[in-house]
């Protein structure tokens, strides 16, 4: 399944709704400028419904196409750890559709588009904003199916951290990430969540602020289930 990578610059374009970059493939970053201090609530909620998947960069110090920069640098960084993603870049600014071509000439998927409605993704007939005469490459995905339960995923990750011994993650992100490493990557954010809750309900994790320790049982159920 194929990542995309979708750098809002929220200077020049103010999103309100991320509804259509709701999925497993989509990584958003909000990148906001000095000015950017007052955010509508349905744009800041739903960052937070994204969880890891999702996270603000935010400029200290204004400067002339500081904000730019940041969003190039970024695209760069993501690119060199994940050369097979689609980067995406929501902005009227034009001026990125020169380094849209650079990437192009490197087999680098991305493209610019002045809103998240007119990405690629969702509009089959979009042409390219660098070539009119060709088409842009469509980033769906196909929805994904759970082959396992999530009681199954469960004793995964407890048999995972119990293994692990001293080197069990020590802060709720951490812990986040390992469980959707050790589980599966294809698996949504809402499984990745109900695995980790279940473990706080059951008491096997137990959370101070950002930080996590753990009572986990000495060995892990041979019923397949954890209680």
């Amino acid at each position: 399944m194929k990542t995309n990578y979708v750098l809002i610059d929220y200077e020049n374009v103010h999103v309100r709704s991320l509804t259509l970059l709701k999925g497993e493939h989509f990584r958003v970053r909000v990148f906001l400028g000095p000015k950017n201090s007052k955010l509508p609530v349905e744009l800041v909620l739903a960052m937070q419904e994204f969880g890891d998947y999702a996270e603000y960069v935010v400029l200290e110090t204004p400067g002339s196409n500081a904000l730019d920069f940041h969003i190039a640098y970024y695209l760069g960084v993501f690119a060199t750890e994940d050369p097979a993603g689609f980067f995406h870049i929501i902005s009227k600014d034009t001026g990125y559709d020169t380094l849209i071509r650079h990437l192009k000439t490197r087999n680098i998927l991305s493209a610019r588009s002045a809103s998240i409605e007119e990405m690629p993704c969702f509009n089959e007939t979009t042409a390219d904003t660098t070539n009119s005469n060709t088409p842009t490459k469509k980033c769906k995905s196909k929805p994904f199916v759970r082959s396992v339960s999530v009681d199954d995923l469960i004793k995964i990750a407890v048999d995972d951290l119990i293994k692990r011994k001293a080197s069990k993650p020590r802060t709720s992100k951490t812990l986040r990430n390992t469980i959707h490493a050790k589980c599966g990557k294809e698996l949504p954010a809402t499984d990745i969540n109900a695995i980790y809750e279940t473990l706080v309900k059951r008491g096997y994790v137990k959370v101070n602020g950002a930080k996590v320790t753990y009572a986990l049982p000495a060995a892990a159920p041979e019923s397949g289930v954890v209680p």
